[in-house]
């Protein structure tokens, strides 16, 4: 039970890296649009939600309870797929090339999958079996 417990709080801890990580690519991206009234609007969403993403789950990793986790978890879900829309509709708007944006929003939907899928992993453990 010790090494189950070890390699659990190894992957949070290489989560939050990961996330942080995204959060500081985020930023940059952010830094580089161009100065348009629609861009900074749209920029300023992705840069809200994109480094939620980060926060929200350092705040996952301190919960007190199994509810409390997976309720921060939901938060992790909404904000990573929040950001995968603004990305997708910075390209889709023409503001951003796809090919400028593409391996953060593969990220986006990578840690969308990975937090979605414990989020299921954890409501079914707890027996909520809430909104699929």
């Amino acid at each position: 039970m010790k090494d189950v417990e070890e390699n659990s709080l190894e992957k949070a801890k290489e989560l939050q890296a990961r996330t942080k990580s995204f959060a500081l690519r985020i930023i940059r991206m952010f830094r580089s649009l161009p100065k348009t009234e629609e861009a900074r609007i749209l920029g300023r969403q992705v840069l809200r939600s994109g480094t939620s993403v980060a926060a929200n789950y350092h705040a996952v990793c301190r919960a007190r309870s199994k509810a409390e986790f997976t309720a921060k978890l939901g938060v992790v879900v909404e904000e990573a797929d929040e950001t995968v829309f603004w990305l997708e509709l910075l390209v889709e708007s023409g503001i951003v090339p796809e090919e400028r944006v593409r391996s953060l929003i593969n990220e986006a939907n990578e840690l969308l999958a990975i937090f979605a899928a414990s989020r299921h992993t954890a409501r079914k453990q707890s027996g909520d079996r809430g909104i699929e």
